[in-house]
């Protein structure tokens, strides 16, 4: 349950701007980045589709994050639902997220558009046109949310400051007015170590503290000072306090000063211990005196001792304590944790829930153990008739000579309570018969017609009984007509005469052959004619030949027009300027090729022979740096075969030939 509650555990949610900086980059890296002139459209469509697809996975996944670690308002406990909805404004928190779920929705389905919209992109620019506005769609939609972002990175950090608190854990809860000795005495009982000044709500949160006592943990919640007002009227401090009094399950523990040092008189602070009285149902209410080392009870005047009596006669517990001399304190936790543990005891037996069977009936089970009473050893009674049936029982054994020698030997007699009746052990059996001995699953079926043991089990086929679909008659079947078969060979049904084809059929088989020589002559045409089209130049030049002005005039000329050189004179001198802008060239013309210079090797060396001795002295000076580029981590060299020192001195016993 504390795990659960764990909210340190939260990813840091990053701003728009840095999200949108990740995830860009990201893809960046991510995916492919270099689109080559070769490729078909296809791939290209691929290509871009891809950054698409990858930047709304990558979002999604952030989003999806962000959304599953927040806690939801209705799976949560209700102490930590109204206590996010005081700190944070449920309403505000949930917009928040919403705007969060809205945004995934909306990056997914501007994805989907986009990639179906890229089958359509017929060049490389709609393509890379298409990617760009899918991601910047998707990335102006961060942007919108970056109050949103901004908002759960606060509350992600004032959740992960919040104290962990299990709100199903044995808890003690101190409450009351400001200044009073709460936080003094969780530093007093537990480990805590929560500031104490001498002025009003030093204490604006919640803080806990744990304890050991009869070996269990506990924890101790100590929560700020609240004022005696209306509900509506407190604020977030006092509000918190109404939250853990009203949501959790633990022993309350109602600080008074009973100096009055804390500005506030017995009669006020009585009165709002009856003004959040309400929040105490069903828990154990007990109230803690403090600072009697300034003031004893006794000293009391005798009307405010009367209202304390008056809350006592109610039976609520008052303990007198001292934070400062320790007076009464641990006298105080034990009694409110003893409560504590009977109301928890009382309602799991009355609720009868049984979590773990095992468990709870061992815990309802009283196994009691008599003690001896003296040294006498009282054996176990056998009554006579039975101990008389068991020395026939083993007489009948000794005496019965049915058992074979072989089973009696290998499988053992039978047993001291088992009687001629009792089965025998297929163990038994197999020892008896040996290598003879085969298991039989079946012979101990219990079936209402004991014939159908070893009946076939049906083999059944997406619910179809495959015997059912079997004829039975097949083999006779098949042996006929294959019988029948043969007859009408033998008559010479099946004999193809081709010679009998009829004029019609001939006809249709020569214009067949016709067609397919055309089909072969248009093929050879369609090659030759594409041959030639390669050679020719490129489309900017041959529209320039086409567009002559003699083409002009007769084309004209043919259509009734009157030339005349003086109304021509202005078109012959457009024609006659120079050729303006970027030419656009299509394929690459076999023709024009690019002018490349000679290699370098043939520029310093012209002639063939010495080209040829430089490269094999280039050879001979690399092989070195070849062998070593070649080296691997196993690789090792022995550069000295015969070391001189491992022959010199005496030689001992034993071979050499290692060396």
């Amino acid at each position: 349950m504390t795990s659960m509650y764990n909210f340190k555990r939260i990813t840091v949610v990053p701003n728009a701007s840095e999200l949108k900086d990740v995830v860009l980059s990201k893809t960046q890296r991510k995916t492919p980045t270099v689109v080559h002139r070769q490729y078909s459209i296809g791939r290209i469509r691929a290509f871009y589709a891809r950054k698409i697809k990858f930047l709304q996975q990558t979002l999604h996944d952030k989003l999806t994050q962000i959304i599953n670690e927040f806690p939801k308002m209705e799976e949560i406990h209700p102490f930590y639902s109204d206590l996010m909805n005081i700190l944070y404004d449920r309403d505000h928190y949930k917009i928040a997220l919403g705007q969060m779920n809205t945004a995934r929705h909306l990056i997914d389905g501007i994805a989907r558009e986009y990639v179906r919209l890229m089958k359509y992109a017929d060049s490389l620019y709609r393509c890379k046109m298409l990617k760009r506005a899918a991601l910047g769609r998707m990335v102006k939609l961060l942007k919108r949310q970056k109050s949103s972002f901004e908002y759960l990175e606060q509350v992600r950090q004032h959740l992960s400051r919040l104290p962990s608190i299990d709100p199903a854990t044995r808890t003690l809860i101190l409450c009351g007015f400001p200044n009073v000795g709460k936080s003094s005495f969780i530093n007093n009982v537990t480990r805590a170590d929560v500031e104490v000044q001498p002025y009003a709500f030093t204490t604006k949160a919640l803080y806990v503290g744990h304890l050991d006592y009869r070996f269990l943990r506990w924890q101790v919640i100590d929560t700020p000072g609240i004022l005696d007002q209306p509900l509506e009227d407190r604020n977030t401090i006092e509000m918190q306090a109404v939250t853990a009094l009203a949501h959790l399950k633990a022993s309350v523990l109602f600080m008074m000063d009973v100096s009055e040092q804390c500005d506030r008189t017995i009669e006020e602070q009585l009165h709002l211990f009856e003004s959040i009285r309400p929040l105490f149902a069903n828990k154990p209410v007990l109230i803690g005196l403090n600072k009697v080392d300034i003031r004893h009870r006794a000293d009391l005047p005798a009307d405010k001792a009367a209202l304390l009596d008056q809350l006592e006669k109610e039976g609520i517990p008052i303990v007198e304590t001292s934070t400062l001399t320790q007076e009464g304190i641990m006298s105080l936790r034990d009694r409110a944790c003893d409560e504590l543990l009977a109301q928890r005891v009382e309602a799991k037996i009355q609720a009868k829930k049984i979590s773990n069977v095992e468990d709870s009936v061992l815990n309802r089970v009283f196994v009691a153990y008599p003690a001896p009473r003296d040294e006498k050893v009282r054996a176990a009674f056998v009554p006579p008739g039975l101990a008389a049936k068991r020395a026939a029982k083993k007489l009948a054994a000794e005496n019965s000579m049915e058992v074979d020698e072989v089973t009696t030997t290998k499988a053992g007699s039978i047993g001291e309570f088992r009687d001629e009746n009792t089965r025998r052990l297929e163990r038994e059996i197999e020892l008896a018969m040996e290598d003879d001995y085969i298991l039989d699953l079946k012979k101990q079926y219990l079936l209402k017609n004991p014939d159908e043991k070893y009946d076939i089990v049906p083999e059944i086929w997406e619910g179809h009984n495959l015997a059912d679909f079997v004829d039975p008659e097949i083999q006779s079947k098949l042996e006929s007509l294959l019988k029948e078969e043969e007859l009408l060979e033998q008559a010479g049904e099946y004999e193809s005469d081709l010679d009998s084809d009829d004029e019609e059929t001939k006809e249709k088989m020569s214009l067949a052959l016709q067609i397919r020589e055309k089909e072969k002559l248009l093929t050879l045409e369609h090659a030759v004619n594409k041959r030639i089209a390669g050679r020719v130049g490129s489309r900017v030049h041959t529209r320039k030949r086409e567009r002559s002005m003699s083409r002009l005039e007769q084309e004209l000329g043919d259509l009734g027009v009157d030339i005349d050189t003086k109304k021509m004179k202005n078109l012959q001198g457009q024609c006659a300027k120079p050729q303006l802008g970027k030419k656009m060239k299509v394929g690459r013309s076999r023709s024009l090729s690019a002018v490349r210079p000679a290699p370098r090797d043939e520029i310093a060396f012209p002639d063939e022979e010495k080209r040829a001795h430089v490269n094999k002295l280039r050879t001979k000076a690399m092989r070195g740096l070849r062998r070593e580029a070649k080296k691997g981590e196993a690789d090792r060299h022995v550069y000295d075969l015969k070391p001189k020192h491992l022959f010199c001195g005496k030689r001992g016993n034993g071979k050499t030939d290692w060396r």
